[in-house]
């Protein structure tokens, strides 16, 4: 057997786990979820931001159980530390609140649980530092990371789904939010699902890769790809027509990079 299919078939390993939250009961509650969780072994628990620095420095974990609202320093400001510390454990934030999930997922969390956590979404996330940590073992580790965001946590139901910048096809402004639309079916102009996310547009556009998306007008963001053609009303107006049959205006401030799409 060659090497690469011993490598393939090596079961993950145990994940040295940190817990951290301000209220006895999270702790203990977490505690309990992961004595059933088969990679989990867990090191320790701290109660604040700076007692769970210190025991990460001192024990090294493999993953932060992370709480995000704490007195002192949050849970944010502790996973900017371990960055800048050269520390990195895999974060998972545990919080009771859906609004960090933007500023969470910009320190490179792995997932986001809203309490009470179950045991299946926590055996999820666990899977997903797994799955990630065996990718960078396999993968040359690049010289320089992305600006670009990669993926973008969205609130659904009672959970928080991890969404692929490749996976949306475009973005448009719903009041002070930003809908997301993915997936969708070309051949029967079906838009698929879209999700909300609280986000300003102008903060999206900042942050997904201009090469793959294009603003068109103030409300709206696309994947240049997912653009069919551009037509142009007669009147001094174009026109994006769009692979799912949504045909989008084109705003007079953005006229010039679209046309570039053309070649014009």
């Amino acid at each position: 057997m060659d090497s690469a299919a011993q490598h393939s078939e090596m079961p993950p390993r145990q994940l040295n786990t940190l817990i951290v939250d301000d209220e006895p009961l999270a702790i203990e509650r977490l505690q309990l979820l992961c004595a059933r969780q088969e990679y989990i072994n867990l090191v320790g628990t701290a109660s604040d931001g700076e007692a769970a620095l210190r025991l990460a420095e001192q024990l090294e974990p493999d993953l932060l159980l992370l709480d995000i609202a704490m007195p002192g320093m949050d849970g944010l400001e502790v996973a900017k530390k371990l960055a800048s510390l050269s520390l990195s454990p895999a974060i998972i934030f545990v919080t009771a609140f859906d609004k960090f999930a933007v500023e969470a997922f910009g320190v490179a969390a792995i997932d986001y649980l809203l309490k009470p956590v179950e045991s299946d979404r926590l055996s999820l996330a666990i899977s997903r530092v797994l799955e990630r940590k065996s990718e960078q073992s396999a993968a040359p580790q690049p010289s320089e990371q992305s600006p670009w965001a990669e993926e973008f946590w969205v609130p659904y139901k009672s959970e928080l789904r991890r969404i692929a910048a490749s996976e949306i096809n475009r973005i448009e402004a719903d009041r002070d939010y930003m809908r997301l639309h993915v997936g969708g079916d070309p051949q029967r102009e079906h838009e698929g699902t879209s999700y909300l996310l609280h986000q300003t547009i102008t903060g999206l556009a900042e942050r997904l890769n201009p090469d793959q998306f294009i603003r068109l007008h103030r409300s709206h963001l696309v994947r240049r790809d997912w653009i069919s053609g551009l037509r142009h009303d007669g009147g001094g107006i174009w026109i994006a027509c769009l692979k799912c049959g949504t045909e989008i205006r084109i705003g007079r401030t953005h006229l010039a990079e679209a046309k570039k799409l053309a070649g014009r």
